[in-house]
């Protein structure tokens, strides 16, 4: 991760059109220095609006590094979306992007469990992280069976479909997809529904070895029905990983248990800054009227962006869609969300 406050610039090196609407680009480091990533995760890129004023946008990286794989995001033209739409119809290759950093939990376990399956879903351009997920596992875990529900269109609208395919001939006995198609004549074959979820889960038994693990990507409704068709079947959220792309504001906000002023220490490998934040402001909001160069991308809990780690104190959050009960368990919070309760916090960034 990069260290808060280090933006890189990458440079286009090629633009790739997957389907209509829909272009991968081939980034490079301007300083030629090595990036370090994860698959499934994603780059935050920060642009300027006319009056200066700073906007930030985050694009999931499609490429897998293990397989040495140049970097690449994958991004789907956006009606309302004005840097998606910049992206697709301007950005050419030899443009200079502007990057705060790369984040995300939408990730592998540390350790994969042989035999133990992996279930994707994904709905259109959430494929993108995904397909950098699947790639990985099949080519360096050859004892995870990978199952992908992904939902489209039709084929021709299809992000990575051919590779897809390619794919699921070249590994046969353990990867398979199921294509849903909006258009299809045969409804059963067109949307995913709680039943099709529950048709799909019999297949696979009740050991702990042999249940498998989710990676959900797509609309906030979509991924929804599909968390509430698991816990029903049992399903513990800490096996089911979302990474939403379309961020939905909560309807309510909660307040904290404690709306006392605290002190803030917040500290990286290079930098210590201090200051003091009290309800309504949240830890990120008060680092930003201050100039303190923090990572962040959504600023409503569901990305992950800002996440830190609470090495003292204790911290509240509103929402959070990312984090697992482990990740908080071990300190892990979101500052877009997070309060201090209880006394002062110290929080810390690693590289």
């Amino acid at each position: 991760m990069e260290q808060p406050g280090q933006y890189r610039q990458f440079y286009i090196r090629k633009i790739i059109t997957e389907v209509p609407d829909t272009r991968s680009f081939e980034l490079a480091p301007a300083d030629g220095f090595p990036v370090e990533y994860k698959p499934g995760q994603f780059l935050t890129f920060v642009f300027f609006k006319a009056g200066g004023e700073e906007v930030r946008r985050s694009y999931s990286i499609s490429s897998a590094p293990s397989l040495n794989e140049p970097l690449r995001i994958t991004v789907k033209r956006i009606a309302n979306g004005e840097y998606s739409r910049w992206l697709i119809d301007k950005a050419k290759e030899g443009d200079m992007l502007l990057v705060a950093g790369i984040s995300g939990f939408f990730t592998l376990p540390p350790f994969m469990i042989p035999g133990k399956p992996i279930v994707f879903f994904a709905a259109g351009s959430g494929i993108t992280p995904v397909y950098a997920l699947i790639k990985t596992i099949l080519h360096q875990h050859a004892d995870v069976p990978v199952f992908l529900i992904y939902s489209n269109t039709a084929p021709e609208t299809t992000i990575f479909y051919k590779e897809l395919k390619l794919l699921e001939n070249e590994f046969n006995e353990r990867f398979r997809i199921h294509f849903l198609f909006s258009t299809a004549a045969d409804l059963s074959a067109a949307r995913l529904n709680a039943g099709f979820i529950e048709r799909f889960l019999t297949q696979f038994g009740t050991e702990k070895n042999s249940t498998p693990g989710f990676y959900l990507c797509g609309p906030f409704d979509y991924m929804r029905m599909i968390t509430i068709v698991l816990q029903g079947r049992g399903i513990l959220p800490a096996n089911i990983r979302k990474e939403l792309f379309q961020v939905e504001k909560p309807a309510k906000r909660p307040s904290p248990p404690d709306k006392e002023p605290h002190h803030i220490t917040i500290q990286t490998n290079n930098d210590t800054w201090q200051f003091s934040t009290e309800y309504p402001v949240t830890i990120l909001q008060a680092a930003k009227a201050l100039g303190i160069p923090l990572p962040y991308s959504c600023e409503s809990g569901q990305c992950g962006a800002c996440a830190a780690t609470c090495i003292q104190g204790k911290v509240w959050m509103w929402h959070n869609d990312v984090l697992l009960d482990e990740e908080i368990a071990n300190g892990r919070v979101l500052t877009c969300t997070g309060y201090p309760v209880g006394g002062d916090v110290v929080l810390k960034y690693d590289a």
